[in-house]
């Protein structure tokens, strides 16, 4: 960016004070006045864990990070865009002063008490930006910077921009494609990461089980220690073929050992079905594609799975992967 400034994007629950206060807030009222803390971020840390001891350790860096940066890495003059609420704008502004505590937001519904003035300079409709940017916009976090589309936040606010000759305008948005992309994989790294932390050895094997029943397959889940190496016996109805399932959560790419251990299980007219929440080696996969009776799933086809059944799993495991179905705007397929 010019100048070294940055452009911070943020979001808020408080439109009020943001566009009528001209102020920028964050909450997490229980930390107190940032200044006083002494200013490196493991101290920031270890005062976090201190007001908010119920949070999940592995919250912590993420929420003390936010707040170390509203105080010392934003800086006057830097650039900050907010996506509001009530109007559905995009709000284009300056840092117009240094970080304050204000106590008196303590008991506000949302406790925004760590502020900064700010002077807006454009009010702009979603529409003026390309999806792209919409999304970067939309980050999780409550503070975060812009650099993917920042070239369009700074077109934005050239004395010659109008919204209808912005790239959103445009009729082929190069963005979306990107966009439905990135958004797909995040939703598959935060399936993954789920399964790996709440999910191993047999409660994996019934989690499969269960996915494999949102397929239309008939499953038993073999009792703990397996049978033979066999974890899982499904069919598609009554009547063969049978299917052989062997689910592996550890960590580590599966062998051509594991896949031949699978293989010798198996009688005349089985099938096999490899489940692995990591990637297969070379001679693995190998094997795998000259053993068409075999087929191996690793962890990215098993969270495209759960993406594409999802809404016919149990509601436990709903609830252990929380999604919500949205529509995205993808690119028009070529005639």
């Amino acid at each position: 960016m010019e100048d070294g400034k940055t452009i911070w994007g943020i979001h808020s629950y408080d439109d009020n004070l943001f566009l009528k206060k001209n102020t920028l807030g964050l909450g997490w009222a229980n930390i107190g006045d940032l200044s006083a803390i002494e200013p490196t971020r493991e101290a920031f840390k270890s005062r976090y864990a201190e007001a908010f001891p119920d949070d999940k350790p592995a919250a912590i860096p993420g929420s003390a990070g936010m707040l170390y940066r509203f105080l010392y890495e934003m800086q006057e003059g830097d650039y900050v865009v907010f996506p509001s609420k009530s109007d559905r704008m995009v709000n284009i502004g300056v840092v117009d002063g240094p970080y304050f505590y204000n106590p008196a937001y303590m008991d506000a519904p949302h406790g925004y008490v760590q502020q900064r003035k700010v002077k807006w300079l454009k009010h702009l409709p979603r529409t003026a930006f390309s999806q792209g940017a919409l999304y970067e916009f939309g980050a999780a976090q409550s503070l975060f910077t812009v650099k993917n589309y920042a070239d369009e936040v700074m077109a934005a606010l050239e004395p010659g921009f109008k919204a209808s000759t912005s790239l959103a305008g445009e009729v082929d948005d190069e963005t979306i494609g990107a966009t439905a992309d990135e958004i797909e994989q995040s939703t598959v790294d935060f399936i993954l990461k789920t399964l790996s932390r709440d999910l191993k050895g047999y409660s994996l094997e019934e989690f499969v089980a269960d996915l494999l029943r949102a397929m239309g397959y008939r499953t038993t889940v073999s009792k703990k220690g397996g049978d033979r190496g066999i974890d899982i016996i499904a069919y598609k109805d009554e009547l063969p073929p049978r299917i052989l399932v062997q689910v592996k959560s550890r960590d580590g790419n599966v062998s051509e050992n594991a896949i031949q251990s699978l293989k010798g299980a198996m009688r005349e007219g089985d099938y096999g079905l490899f489940v692995t929440l990591s990637s297969y080696a070379k001679n693995a996969q190998d094997y795998l594609d000259n053993t068409p009776i075999i087929r191996g799933i690793d962890g990215t086809a098993l969270a495209e799975l759960v993406l594409k059944y999802y809404d016919k799993m149990s509601e436990r495991y709903q609830k252990l992967i929380p999604l919500k179905m949205v529509y995205i705007p993808v690119p028009l397929e070529e005639e």
